[in-house]
């Protein structure tokens, strides 16, 4: 490994993120954090020039459906299976306020 991540230096990172760590955590996160970093120095080694940039391995073309107008569900059949209905809306407990 290159670079190599000290425990002080996996501490501070947790202390930033408000974690707490075990020794044990510690020890581990170092290792793991480091063999990040050896991915991406690998990552920059790499020949790009000419290579085009991509967000996908593959081009993307419109993937949702079509988007068609369809007949919806009839007002009063769903209103009719409500618990409450009142004006044409589903009743619900308030929620701000006092209780009823």
């Amino acid at each position: 490994m290159a670079v190599e991540f000290t425990p002080e230096e996996v501490r501070y990172v947790a202390t930033l993120a408000r974690l707490k760590l075990s020794d044990e955590e510690v020890a581990s996160y170092a290792v793991q954090l480091s063999a990040v970093l050896d991915h991406i120095d690998a990552i920059r080694a790499l020949d790009l020039e000419g290579t085009p940039a991509t967000s996908h391995s593959f081009d993307l073309v419109n993937i949702f459906r079509a988007d068609e107008v369809r007949p919806g569900v009839d007002r009063e059949e769903v209103l009719a299976q409500a618990p409450a209905a009142e004006d044409g809306r589903f009743r619900v407990p308030r929620i701000l306020g006092e209780a009823p």
